[in-house]
């Protein structure tokens, strides 16, 4: 019995060093993400980004585009 209190003792000190490992690595991670991530933000904040138009013409020539994928598709799937 005493031999599995040893076992439990060690196994929560390594769970212990563990924990404070990982608390470590989170805070560099945090530290160098914190680096990257500003002149990305600072950048961002400026202005938003404009979303592109497309015109009537434009939407209407893609969606013809698909219908034809679709058509062709489905004619290829009834012969096989």
């Amino acid at each position: 019995m005493a031999n599995l209190n040893e076992i439990v003792k060690k196994l929560r000190d390594e769970r212990n060093r563990v924990a404070k490992e990982l608390s470590r690595l989170n805070g560099a991670i945090a530290a160098l993400g914190a680096l990257s991530a500003a002149p990305a933000a600072a950048a961002k904040a400026g202005k938003p980004k404009a979303r592109r138009k497309l015109s009537a013409a434009a939407r209407k020539k893609i969606a013809d585009a698909q219908r034809a994928r679709w058509a062709k598709l489905k004619k290829q799937q009834k012969v096989a």
